[in-house]
């Protein structure tokens, strides 16, 4: 699954050093209808955390939304951004701090940025242990509606204006995590465009992808074994 999700590939064509490709999909299904992929990003997640001494859940988040084309067998649910030129679907995302996906909802590119706003709070808020209290978001997601949607929950939204006079691109502060992570969606080529005929199917593709990510720097992070090995001398220090 991660071969599909980093190349790009079609199901079909998994190289034949991997398991049947129907078996892998039938995998990928009964996973999705179970929530195993997001649950394990979500105990990797806390873990990581951990690791870094922080608490297992986050106070703060960030909130943002990324627009891509569709292919054509991208029917169901689909829309045009036309903002952003976007044939296809609108993924909107919930981070924490260190940019680690905390949830994530997958619309047609035509609604509002603001609309599933309130839907990916409540589906993230709705488990327990959750700890949130202030989300951090961009000017679109405005207005006494939506401000009381996240009142429900107890969470205070803080919109992060761009700074009066300036041009061109200009690194927004807090905001900048969260277009890191959808930075980071497009080096899976399967995410770089639509290529799911079902929403929830794109759903799994980004965990699978944010997946990628977070096992990838959990293992950057760690301790190789040369270096774990008792009694090892300091290799020689540079000059």
């Amino acid at each position: 699954m991660r071969y599909v999700v980093d190349n790009g590939a079609k199901w079909c064509a998994v190289p034949r050093d991997f398991p049947w490709w129907r078996a892998v999909y039938d995998f990928f299904r009964r996973w999705r209808a179970h929530g195993y992929v997001r649950e394990l990003y979500q105990w990797l997640r806390r873990a990581n955390r951990v690791a870094r001494g922080r608490s297992a859940e986050p106070t703060a988040g960030i909130i943002d939304a990324q627009s891509v084309d569709g292919a054509d067998i991208v029917v169901m649910s689909r829309g045009f951004d036309g903002n952003k030129k976007r044939d296809g679907r609108k993924r909107s995302i919930l981070t924490d701090t260190c940019g680690d996906l905390l949830e994530v909802i997958v619309t047609p590119a035509d609604v509002h940025d603001s609309k599933p706003a309130p839907a990916l709070l409540d589906r993230y808020m709705d488990e327990p242990g959750r700890l949130l209290k202030v989300v951090w978001v961009d000017s679109v997601y405005q207005g006494q509606p939506l401000a009381d949607a996240f009142a429900r929950h107890g969470v205070r939204v803080e919109v992060v204006q761009r700074p009066h006079g300036t041009h061109g691109f200009t690194v927004l502060a807090r905001r900048w995590v969260v277009e890191r992570t959808l930075g980071q969606f497009l080096r899976a080529r399967r995410l770089n465009r639509d290529h799911e005929r079902r929403p929830d199917h794109h759903e799994q593709m980004v965990w699978w992808a944010g997946l990628i990510t977070l096992t990838r720097r959990i293992a950057g992070e760690r301790r190789h074994w040369p270096d774990l090995r008792p009694g090892r001398r300091p290799g020689p220090q540079p000059a």
